[in-house]
């Protein structure tokens, strides 16, 4: 069994021969109690590139202290969400319950002790008048161990003292202010903020730079287009990493942002073609294609009875003939829990897997073209002049076929809007006098967005009303929403049209 919690915390470091400040009268602390001492010991495991501590991901085997167990630490903003399990027999290999969670982001890489950190830790407890725990201060005194790399080499010893200040299961925002108190006498006695977020990210600081590319070399008048590129891809491919965590481990949204960061990267690699060989790119493509289909229907299904949802519920009483809210929450919790099932099961495709690595592959050694060496700047010109002239072909062929009832032409249109805002956000940062063109991208995602969403809740509106008729019903409700939809869909439509010509006008301007 696993538990876990929100881990809040903020190190400092200090001098061996620091003296702790008193946290007597602190606003707010009705107790303090302390310090209490544990000898600790916590092995740290990870890939032998460690791939955990590259995505900011530790895991540990921690024996002392009231929280002996594995610890895997995730990050969660500017927190980190750490979950526990117990001890057991297990020492060189993590309980499963753990190692599911970071499958992703091991892809099969097995794992091994790192670095052994034995800390004395002095703890002192910070409560409020009801006894609730706002904040712990620990005084940790640490010795680490990482082990030689090669035969014959010496292993690594470190030591340091640094202190703690992590947040109580209190009221937040009194704990917040605690420690925000702390830290204030913290370094009024000479403390500093520590420059590494984890002990084990201190020890192996040296190893991580010995794995990880070193940043591109800053230049007066700009990086390269292909370390531009390079680094962009790399951040959007920890971002897909992330949304594959949050799956793993239930986290609301994670889905539909595993989703997007497919698409997002399936639409980056056509935008850079001027800079990357689609030989290496566009199988690529292909596999985020199939990803991207794997989760769509879930999230598709999502929105669409939640709208059908809010649109029963302002309905006149007489006009909901039959049990219709029940039947759409019902088959809402049926797909929600199929969804997540089947997302789930991508994830554990050999398939899905390769992609990773495929993905990890191309950051690490990308294809570069000859454009790669020439400025930023000029190139996601190019690339966005390039991906507004697509969007605005499309828009040509849904012109010339406008009137004729089919809404294929819009769907693209809609699709290359999403690609050029995904090579806008891309460029923004190097390419200015983008505003508006990201401004007409998104309006064109908002507009067909709904249209798009119609497609989705009409079909639903009529396989329900099947449903209905087949058990006996009356399927005059979903017979209404679905006119309804059909309307909104007209509106939609309607409204593109009314705002396609300030559209072509801002996409002619950009595309020249």
């Amino acid at each position: 069994m696993t538990s876990g919690h929100l881990e809040i915390e903020t190190k400092y470091d200090v001098a061996e021969g620091f003296t702790l400040p008193s946290l007597d009268g602190l606003d707010g602390v009705g107790q303090v109690s302390g310090p209490v001492e544990h000898g600790l010991e916590a092995v740290y495991h990870d890939t032998a590139d460690l791939r955990l501590l590259r995505a900011r991901v530790t895991l540990r085997r921690r024996t002392g202290g009231p929280d002996a167990g594995w610890h895997l630490k995730l990050p969660a903003g500017t927190a980190r969400r750490e979950l526990h399990a117990p001890l057991g027999r297990a020492v060189k290999k993590p309980p499963q319950t753990l190692a599911a969670p970071v499958a992703g982001l091991l892809r099969g890489a097995r794992t091994a002790p790192v670095a052994t950190l034995r800390t004395r830790r002095q703890v002192t407890a910070l409560r409020d008048d009801a006894g609730r725990l706002l904040a712990e201060v620990a005084d940790d005194m640490v010795t680490a161990t990482v082990p030689a790399v090669a035969p014959g080499e010496p292993a690594e010893l470190h030591t340091w003292r640094e202190i703690e200040v992590e947040l109580g299961d209190g009221d937040p925002d009194a704990a917040a202010a605690v420690a925000a108190a702390v830290g204030e006498r913290l370094a009024a006695a000479g403390a500093h903020p520590s420059a590494s977020a984890s002990k084990v990210g201190r020890v192996l600081a040296s190893r991580l730079a010995a794995v990880v590319p070193p940043p591109a070399k800053r230049r007066k008048k700009g990086p390269r287009a292909g370390e531009f590129v390079t680094v962009a891809l790399a951040e959007q491919v920890a971002l897909l990493q992330a949304a594959d965590v949050a799956l793993r481990t239930d986290q609301p949204d994670a889905v539909h942002q595993l989703r997007v960061g497919s698409r997002r990267l399936r639409s980056s690699l056509a935008a850079l073609r001027i800079v990357l060989d689609r030989q290496a790119t566009d199988p690529l493509r292909e596999e985020l294609a199939w990803l991207g289909g794997q989760l769509a229907q879930a999230r598709d299904d999502e929105v669409a009875l939640a709208h059908l949802r809010e649109l029963v519920a302002e309905q006149p009483a007489e006009l909901v003939l039959g049990p219709v809210a029940a039947r759409l929450q019902q088959l809402q919790v049926k797909d929600e829990q199929a969804g997540l099932d089947r997302a789930r099961d991508t994830l554990s495709d050999q398939r899905y897997l390769r992609l990773l690595d495929a993905l990890h592959a191309l950051v690490s050694d990308p294809p570069l073209l000859e454009r790669a060496d020439e400025r930023i700047e000029a190139v996601l010109r190019d690339a966005v002049g390039h991906s507004v002239r697509r969007l605005r072909r499309r828009m040509k062929v849904a012109e010339d076929a406008r009137g004729a009832g089919n809404d294929e032409p819009l769907h693209d249109v809609r699709k290359a809007a999403k690609g050029v805002r995904y090579v806008t956000e891309i460029a923004r940062a190097e390419v200015g006098g983008l505003k508006d063109v990201v401004r007409a991208a998104k309006r064109v995602q908002e507009v067909l967005g709904v249209l798009q969403d119609t497609t989705v809740t009409r079909e639903l509106c009529r396989r329900l009303a099947v449903v209905a008729f087949a058990a006996g019903e009356n399927g005059f409700t979903f017979g209404r929403l679905h006119a309804l939809e059909q309307a909104r869909a007209e509106r939609a439509e309607q409204e593109f049209w009314k705002i396609e010509p300030e559209l072509r006008r801002v996409l002619k301007d950009a595309a020249s």
